[in-house]
């Protein structure tokens, strides 16, 4: 049925600048992210479009643009809860911004690889790229310098070449350790480390998920005066919940002693409180348990789970308003931004 059957008139642009009290160039301004004017009044306009239900004729739009009205996002995969979370928040971002996305994948044996993604991305179908890099991918400045509108996320370094937004992984791992010492914790186990233990290499790390998170517990066990025993730094595998029951087992089986865990995702954490619960270990009363990411599991489980916020609510907004920038061909420097992250306190934690 269509809206004039139903008996509903379409919003349009111009009812959603009447009801805001501006002009209809300035309501258009705001629907295409361009010209000058007040936060407040952008504001304004931005919430009579939600309240009104206003959609943009993305049709008419991209015509007069000369765009496609598309943006890809590429993921490594899309098995990950984080990474299928990061892909329902920029496809909503994407549909607010008047865009739709298409989400591709480069990870695994037969994929195709961000190297070659960024090298034949197609302009033609898509207006631009955001691309979340994987640990796995050893991209150069040279692959990421391309002449498309580009902007990554996640835990990588892209030599100032491209816009970045990422959750500052430093800043979060030393939080968590230091809200596990604050909390009566005295030695750590670190699950989700990669390769073989070298304290002041990782002290020096500048890149990845597993190194930025492990130097931030080193970090945090400094300045509380810890030291963090190189037997209970685990490798993680491929970061899934039967590595991080399998990781415990092995401290457990070696008689390690440990009263906190620091799991650098939180299907990890999973897997440890599998194993702690499994040899009858009380979480949180001998062992302390946190973890990152925030899926959505993490507030189910029992005990539910203490977890590092990824900030998706600030990084998404943040990647959109860079992708439209580039879209728009503005000529503004590429920016690295950093989100700080925050504890989502539960009860595997005291």
């Amino acid at each position: 049925m269509s809206e004039m059957e139903s008996g509903r008139k379409r919003v349009t642009l111009r009812d959603v600048a009447q009801e805001a009290g501006v002009s209809l160039k300035t309501a258009s301004n705001v629907i295409n992210d361009a010209g000058r004017m007040s936060n407040e009044t952008r504001a304004r306009v931005q919430e009579v479009i939600r309240r009104l239900g206003y959609r943009v004729n993305v049709s008419a739009r991209n015509l007069n643009r000369n765009s496609t009205g598309v943006i890809t996002l590429a993921v490594p995969m899309l098995t990950p809860p984080y990474l299928a979370e990061l892909a329902n928040r920029v496809i909503e971002q994407a549909r607010t911004d008047g865009y739709l996305v298409y989400v591709v994948t480069y990870g695994g044996e037969n994929a195709r690889g961000a190297r070659e993604l960024l090298r034949d991305f197609n302009t033609t179908v898509s207006d631009g790229l955001i691309l979340s890099m994987s640990e796995d991918e050893d991209l150069t400045a040279r692959d990421l310098s391309v002449d498309y509108p580009l902007v990554t996320v996640g835990a990588r370094d892209v030599r100032g070449v491209c816009d970045h937004v990422a959750c500052d992984d430093v800043q979060a791992s030393r939080t968590a350790a230091s809200y596990l010492f604050e909390r009566g914790a005295r030695r750590l186990a670190v699950v989700g480390s990669r390769g073989t233990y070298d304290e002041q290499a990782a002290l020096t790390a500048t890149d990845g998920n597993a190194g930025l998170r492990l130097r931030g517990v080193i970090e945090a066990c400094h300045e509380h005066g810890a030291q963090l025993d190189p037997e209970l730094v685990v490798d993680g595998g491929d970061w899934a919940i039967g590595c991080g029951y399998k990781a415990v087992q092995q401290l457990l089986d070696a008689g390690r002693e440990f009263d906190g865990v620091v799991a650098f995702n939180d299907q990890l954490a999973i897997g440890v409180l599998s194993a702690l619960a499994a040899n009858g270990i009380s979480v949180p009363g001998q062992v302390q348990v946190i973890g990152f990411d925030n899926i959505e599991e993490a507030a189910y489980l029992q005990p539910p789970l203490t977890t590092m916020d990824p900030r998706f609510d600030v990084i998404v907004p943040k990647v959109g308003e860079r992708m439209l920038m580039r879209i728009a061909g503005r000529e503004v420097a590429p920016e690295h931004i950093s989100i700080p992250s925050r504890v989502i306190a539960r009860a595997t934690t005291r």
